[in-house]
């Protein structure tokens, strides 16, 4: 299992979340990804998305006004 950091900061929808889905194609199932982000939206936009393609999301957290996203690849 691997531990990945995505940057997604500074960019806004929908880029976060395609950025999401572009690395998750790159890890095996149950690697893990931090996505950290500066666009609010991600805090629904990227579990919905996982919802949609069988990821799991750990946890979501806001930091120093980034926005955290754990998602474990299904």
């Amino acid at each position: 299992m691997r531990h990945t950091t995505l940057n997604a900061r500074r960019l806004l929808c929908p880029l976060p979340v395609i950025r999401t889905q572009d690395k998750i194609k790159t890890l095996d199932t149950g690697d893990v990804l931090t996505v950290e982000c500066t666009d609010p939206g991600v805090m629904h936009d990227i579990p919905a998305w996982c919802r949609v393609n069988g990821h799991t999301v750990l946890e979501t957290r806001t930091e120093n006004g980034e926005y955290i996203v754990v998602v474990a690849v299904g």
